[in-house]
């Protein structure tokens, strides 16, 4: 394996916890703030949470360079989309997204996503693979170092249809738990929702709010 390819592998290593849920209303994004390369945080404030289009968001999980990559990609293929059909579903914009990553499966782009978006009404998630596999969640779903401490929280605590704003909450608490636990997460929680009403970010807060 060359130095490259080191690289590579020990970008993947970083840490992250992000959650997406759907509620009653639509989809809930939560994800920690912290970018880490190997032991150092390496930054306080990243972003992992994008909005792709009014009804679509992205979470990632992974190398930043390949993510922000992959986000530039697909909002300009959704665009395309979009003008050429006047329909841009969840779903096709997953089959995109898989497609894309399935096509670099040998140079792979270095994350996990998860999708979330709102189709005839109802929200739906998908989360995806480096190697372009594509797999939907009805209720929740998590990816990052932090995922196991996440899904804790949200397998005992989550219920279908539930109420928007307790969806809101609970995503919260998916990365508080992370936070307290994992050493890769850190520095603040994003949330975002994705409703009728479109892509919304809640909150941005730094950890020391989300700890108290």
């Amino acid at each position: 394996m060359n130095n490259n390819e080191d690289d590579k592998v020990e970008e993947f290593k970083t840490g992250t916890t992000t959650v997406a849920l759907t509620t009653e209303n639509g989809v809930v994004l939560a994800a920690d703030r912290r970018a880490s390369m190997g032991h150092l945080t390496a930054s306080k404030y990243a972003k992992k949470i994008y909005r792709l289009d009014d009804n679509l968001g992205l979470t990632i999980a992974g190398s930043v360079g390949d993510a922000q990559r992959i986000v530039r990609m697909m909002r300009s293929q959704l665009k395309l989309h979009r003008l050429e059909t006047k329909e841009l579903s969840v779903k096709g914009a997953g089959t995109l997204l898989s497609n894309i990553l399935h096509g670099n499966k040998m140079m792979p782009f270095m994350n996990q996503f998860i999708l979330g978006g709102l189709e005839d009404g109802k929200g739906v998630l998908y989360d995806l693979d480096p190697a372009g596999g594509l797999m939907k969640h009805d209720y929740f779903t998590a990816t990052g170092s932090g995922s196991q401490m996440a899904y804790g929280v949200l397998e005992d605590h989550y219920e279908e249809g539930m109420d928007h704003e307790e969806g809101l909450d609970l995503a919260r608490r998916a990365v508080k738990s992370a936070m307290e636990r994992d050493t890769a997460s850190g520095n603040g929680i994003m949330v975002a929702e994705i409703t009728e009403e479109g892509f919304n970010v809640v909150e941005e807060v730094e950890a020391k709010q989300v700890l108290e």
